[in-house]
């Protein structure tokens, strides 16, 4: 008897443990921006985005994301004058938005307004 129901309890084991499902990875949803003119500046600094140092963002539609694939100083001093941390330029952009930070392929400064 000891053994019927040590089997049995085994087997209720065995099947739920095994109706066990694996958690599903979040979904990534990528969003693709071409040639769209947008803001771009420090994060930190002008979009008052959460970070660690001053690094490169983009404001599509209102909303601001940090760059992948460019860095900040590969435009000039972004402590000068007229400098990233110091003054919101537009650019041109080519990319996409995943996981809220937006992939540059390409980033064009256009001339500010006077």
């Amino acid at each position: 008897m000891k053994r019927i129901i040590m089997a049995l309890a085994f087997g209720v084991f065995a099947i739920s443990a095994s109706a066990q499902t694996a958690p599903k990875k979040a979904k990534t949803t990528a969003k693709e921006i071409n040639h769209k003119v947008v803001d771009i500046a420090c994060g930190e600094c002008q979009f008052k985005l959460k970070g660690k140092s001053c690094d490169l963002a983009v404001r599509i539609d209102g909303q601001a994301y940090f760059v992948d694939g460019k860095n900040i100083d590969e435009f000039g001093d972004a402590h000068g004058k007229h400098g990233f941390c110091n003054a919101v330029s537009r650019a041109e952009v080519t990319g996409e938005i995943v996981n809220n930070r937006f992939k540059a392929k390409e980033i064009k400064l256009l001339p500010n307004k006077k």
